[in-house]
């Protein structure tokens, strides 16, 4: 399993997860604790200060986190997305205030939740976008916005929008997923502009900031009942005095690792591929199920755990239950949607097939 590198950090985290979650919002320590450690800056251009991580890197990382704290790591991706956004759509150096503090919080939304009224230097933008995670303590968000029907994003102070406290989940709670709202904002041309269609490797960038944070929470859950057969827990109404000690249990357990080892392994691989390889679009389908299935992965293992700890593990007082209800949440994420996955998948292996009768048909 991933260790991340700097031990404190992740100390911090596990320290405060608790706390974020029953605020529904990241904790002021953890959060330090990142922007310390240059978690900020991991996709932050080079040219202002940041790392530029690579993908395999970034997953990495954020697993390590994760199994410290996935709400506090899944906020660390969105960071890194919203970044790459602003990178790719608004590279000029005339724009390089929102990247002036190379370690600045970013938050974001691709969601199109809000309409653009172009004026005299710039667009005037009002709406509303659900679900963006770590809203409150961000200072800039990187939004979708649609200006005259065209799909474009903007970059704009989070001091210049409002938060609704909107963010009301069973897992995943200390994200902060609240809502965000504009009502007349002005941003300045710079700061906005036409999207063009995102690069394949762009996109599972995205989708490996989903489930880097979920991969994590799968570790951290098999941390928490390694350490449960560690310790003199035996299988209640038998004769066994320790958990090793029956096979049944012991077969448990190997699954549950073996299915976290699988997802692990299936995120690094798209995220080589993604960072190494030139994409076509037909490598997107089966990269996007790969995916899907780690997340899935992760699900089956954290519930072959709880078979494991029995209702104890369902506790409040339990760290179990909440990786638990964080995976359960993080893995149903739109970028692990495992039906549209197998979809298009089937859709594109079809056209595959079609294309290739076709050339036979006319040899």
């Amino acid at each position: 399993m991933i260790e991340y590198a700097n031990a404190a950090t992740t100390d911090v985290l596990r320290a405060h997860a608790g706390k974020a979650e029953q605020n529904e919002r990241p904790a002021a320590e953890g959060l330090a604790a990142l922007r310390e450690d240059g978690v900020f800056a991991w996709r932050t251009p080079r040219e202002h200060g940041g790392e530029w991580a690579d993908v395999e890197t970034i997953a990495r990382r954020l697993t390590g986190l994760g199994r410290a704290c996935p709400s506090t790591a899944w906020i660390a991706g969105t960071c890194v997305t919203a970044k790459n956004l602003a990178a790719r759509f608004l590279p000029g150096s005339a724009t390089p205030e929102f990247f002036a503090d190379p370690d600045a919080l970013f938050c974001g939304s691709g969601v199109p939740g809000a309409r653009g009224e172009r004026v005299p230097d710039g667009v005037r933008v009002t709406g509303r976008w659900p679900n963006v995670s770590g809203c409150e303590d961000a200072v800039w968000a990187t939004l979708s916005v649609l200006v005259d029907g065209e799909f474009s994003f903007a970059v704009v102070p989070t001091a210049d929008l409002v938060v609704e406290r909107t963010w009301d989940m069973a897992g995943m709670c200390g994200t902060g997923s609240h809502t965000l709202v504009a009502d007349g904002v002005f941003v300045p041309a710079g700061r906005i502009a036409a999207a063009a269609p995102f690069p394949l490797g762009d996109l599972m960038l995205y989708a490996t900031t989903v489930l880097g944070p979920v991969v994590g929470a799968a570790e951290g859950a098999l941390d928490a009942v390694t350490a449960m057969f560690a310790s003199d827990r035996k299988p209640f109404m038998t004769a066994y005095s320790r958990m090793g000690e029956s096979a049944g249990a012991r077969h448990w357990l190997a699954e549950a690792a073996h299915l976290v080892d699988r997802a692990e392994k299936t995120m690094l691989e798209v995220a080589r591929e993604a960072g190494s390889a030139e994409l076509s679009p037909v490598d997107g389908p089966r990269l996007r199920m790969a995916l899907a299935d780690a997340g899935r992965d992760c699900r089956a293992a954290v519930e072959r755990m709880l078979d494991l700890h029995g209702p104890s593990g369902l506790a409040t007082s339990n760290v179990l239950q909440r990786f638990w209800r964080d995976v359960a949440v993080g893995s149903r994420h739109p970028h692990l949607n495992p039906y549209l996955a197998v979809e298009n998948l089937g859709t594109a292996l079809s056209e595959t097939v079609d294309t290739v009768s076709i050339f036979l048909d006319k040899a």
